[in-house]
């Protein structure tokens, strides 16, 4: 079992110790359940009511906290303690899972598919024609990966995960377990003597770098040219993104959220969980779409947009208040 003193972690986060613990801590934990071995966050101020209750010997605190530690407690002062907290979780991760050969006698891999140095294949994992896969990454057991993709160095792929062909893939991204990249998009067209007609999606997927895609999460191919994942971006698990949707760098989307095809997200746009995306809109630059709201038209840079059909934040907040004022009186 990992354990580190108080000091030891500050040398990491380089914060203020306030306080004073003699005792080893052997994990993170919440506020709520946390053991007197064990090390804690309070990254908002409305949490410091539950620090008197708290059997935690040491929280990560940010600069404006108001209460003492406390007799044989300590906090750890930082500018940001959501952050911190990120540094604290990875001295105490535990090991991935280990590889005993670096490519696995069950995996099946073309002869024309290009291996990077230090690069790991789990069992059971079938890799296409002409694949050509960076330095380091490692593919867990039951990867499938088709002709032509390419994946950048120190990549990360779960098991289950499906990347299609002509796939383009950048360096330092995660794929979570059973993600599908590049799968058909939606096409059909009605045809009065054949019912619904498939249209051909012959385009490709392009992500880019440092991307991390949640369990059973779709990207779908483009009908043409390709559906884009800018660098940085984060999806959550169970997101559908339709064909030729266009991500700018580190848009975040929240689960069970979708996106319909060529829909057009600026850079750093947050889409809420279960919010859906109407085809051929466009959203601005650091815009907001709250959880469940649905879009039905573009939406400039930065605005907040919420509710079903979505409206600017102040309006659709306006709009509730009515409503339950109609509500009550109506109840009377």
């Amino acid at each position: 079992m990992k354990s580190f003193s108080i000091e030891e972690i500050n040398q990491i986060l380089n914060g203020e110790i306030i306080g004073n613990t003699n005792q080893k801590i052997t994990a993170p934990e919440q506020l709520e359940v946390a053991t007197n071995n064990q090390i804690s966050f309070i990254g908002n101020k409305k949490y410091e009511k539950f620090w008197d209750n708290s059997n935690a010997a040491v929280a990560v605190v940010n600069q404006d906290i108001s209460i003492e530690p406390g007799e044989n407690r300590a906090f750890i002062k930082v500018k940001n303690a959501d952050l911190a907290m990120s540094q604290v979780l990875e001295m105490f991760a535990p090991p991935m899972p280990t590889f005993l050969v670096d490519i696995h006698p069950t995996a099946v891999i073309d002869a024309s598919a290009t291996i990077g140095n230090g690069s790991k294949i789990g069992a059971g994992c079938y890799v296409g024609l002409r694949v050509n896969i960076g330095e380091n990454v490692t593919i867990y057991p039951n990867v499938t990966i088709l002709d032509d993709t390419v994946i950048g160095k120190n990549t990360i792929i779960w098991s289950g995960t499906v990347i299609r062909e002509r796939s383009v893939i950048g360096d330092n991204c995660i794929f979570h377990p059973n993600c599908t990249i590049g799968a058909d998009g939606f096409g059909f067209r009605p045809d009065p003597e054949r019912g619904l007609v498939k249209i051909p999606q012959i385009g490709n997927v392009v992500i880019g770098n440092n991307v991390e895609i949640g369990a059973n999460s779709c990207v779908d191919r483009g009908k043409f040219s390709s559906t884009i994942l800018g660098d940085g971006c984060k999806i959550d698990n169970l997101v559908q993104i339709g064909h030729n949707s266009k991500l700018g760098k580190f848009c975040i989307m929240a689960g069970n959220s979708g996106l319909a095809g060529s829909v057009t997200l600026g850079n750093g746009v947050i889409i809420g969980g279960s919010a859906s995306i109407k085809d051929h809109t466009s959203i601005g630059d650091g815009a907001i779409v709250g959880a469940g709201s649905g879009v039905t038209g573009d939406i400039e840079a930065g605005k907040v947009m919420l509710g079903y059909p979505a409206v600017e934040a102040r309006d659709a907040l306006k709009q509730w208040a009515i409503l339950k004022r109609l509500v009550r009186d109506s109840n009377k």
